[in-house]
């Protein structure tokens, strides 16, 4: 897992052929805790097949507004720089590789 703070190389990754789910989060958001046990359980489970990134919305606003990010945790799942799937709210592991399987060929 990663954070990044920097938005060229955002627009990057979420532009590649690896799916990767980035998770709008912030410092003082008490469900955005829970959320990083269940991404690393998540980043155990898949490997590679699936890229994970934290945005703080604090320090990257840009990109929050970009995608419309009005309540923390947000997720959204990534493709070749489509968003596939997003949500709000916490999400358990089980649940995330269900969704992320759908769109890995």
């Amino acid at each position: 897992m990663q954070t990044t703070n920097n938005k060229e190389s955002f627009g990057e990754l979420i532009k590649g052929n690896q799916p990767v789910l980035v998770d709008f989060t912030a410092t003082w958001c008490g469900p955005c805790k829970m959320m990083k046990p269940v991404l690393e359980q998540l980043h155990q489970q898949m490997g590679d097949k699936v890229r994970i990134i934290k945005i703080d919305i604090d320090q990257s606003p840009s990109a929050a507004s970009a995608y419309q990010v009005q309540s923390v945790p947000t997720l959204i799942l990534f493709q070749s720089g489509k968003i596939l799937w997003r949500q709000s709210g916490v999400v358990q592991a089980f649940e995330l590789r269900k969704i992320i399987d759908q769109y890995i060929k």
